[in-house]
């Protein structure tokens, strides 16, 4: 296994929760991490700015860039990389964290939260990749690593958010074919590992606290299990690690974990599986 010692990690959607907690395990290697997020201001009921990120990540032992970023807005997302590429170097290492979810049924979606998924998951997980790989194929251990479920076409996982589902899976076969287009052997022989990576259980962020009831919030796991099975997968031999769509309690166990209780909200209590998994 590497390091992330003065690696250059990009992350989207890193001011709080999963894509913070990547950020600081990143950090207490050494790693330089680019933190982006819309959230510059406090917000009345989240916690969390990407400066206050970037300042807990220098304090754990990395250096940081807070960027400001849409990911919408393509030429932002340009934009962001050509600025984290100026401060640092390169770009090693992208992991595409930011989504917007809604549990919601065929007729309850509006047209603006079905664009607002497509933007913000399928598409910017696109456009991110896209604008770090001509970087990424100049890194020694290239990964991109993207938050988004295994692909299973049972209709179960579809029918109750049709909607949500194809922006989340949009995500995963963006993985599945860059997977493919960047490894060694096809297009230009550079490969890049391309790997999605979903949690076992349900993670206490504002995802669950504001989409699902409290008791589900308490069943949960904490984000730095998250952490850790990204770290894991990102200091693999990029070259003999792709196309995979990882759980996070898999990988932990690969790794010799086996105390899982230190992850859970509630140490002892029944999790509650996540969505896309049985």
């Amino acid at each position: 296994m590497t390091t992330l010692r003065d690696k250059v990690v990009f992350i989207t959607g890193s001011s709080r929760g999963i894509g913070r907690e990547i950020a600081l395990r990143c950090a207490r290697d050494g790693a330089k991490v680019v933190i982006t997020g819309k959230t510059v201001k406090p917000h009345s009921r989240l916690p969390g700015t990407i400066d206050t990120v970037a300042r807990e990540v220098v304090e754990a032992g990395g250096r940081s860039l807070a960027l400001q970023l849409d990911v919408r807005d393509e030429q932002a997302i340009e934009e962001a990389v050509v600025k984290a590429v100026d401060m640092f170097g390169g770009i090693d290492v992208l992991v595409n964290n930011a989504s917007a979810i809604s549990l919601s049924g065929t007729l309850a979606t509006p047209v603006k939260k079905l664009d607002l998924m497509w933007d913000v998951n399928m598409r910017a997980t696109f456009l991110a990749s896209q604008a770090c790989i001509p970087y990424l194929k100049q890194s020694e251990n290239p990964h991109i690593l993207t938050m988004s479920p295994p692909l299973n076409m049972d209709a179960k996982w579809f029918a109750p958010h049709l909607a949500y589902t194809m922006s989340k899976y949009g995500m995963s076969l963006c993985t599945l074919g860059m997977a493919r287009e960047f490894s060694a052997g096809e297009g230009d022989g550079k490969s890049i590992a391309v790997n999605c990576l979903w949690p076992r259980t349900t993670i206490a962020t504002a995802a669950i606290e504001f989409n699902f009831p409290e008791q589900i919030l308490r069943a949960s796991r904490k984000p730095a299990i998250v952490a850790d099975a990204a770290y894991a997968i990102i200091t693999r031999d990029s070259r003999a690690c792709s196309g995979n769509f990882f759980i996070d309690e898999e990988v932990l166990r690969e790794e010799g974990v086996s105390d899982f209780d230190q992850y859970a909200m509630s140490p002892g209590a029944t999790l509650y599986n996540d969505l896309f998994l049985g």
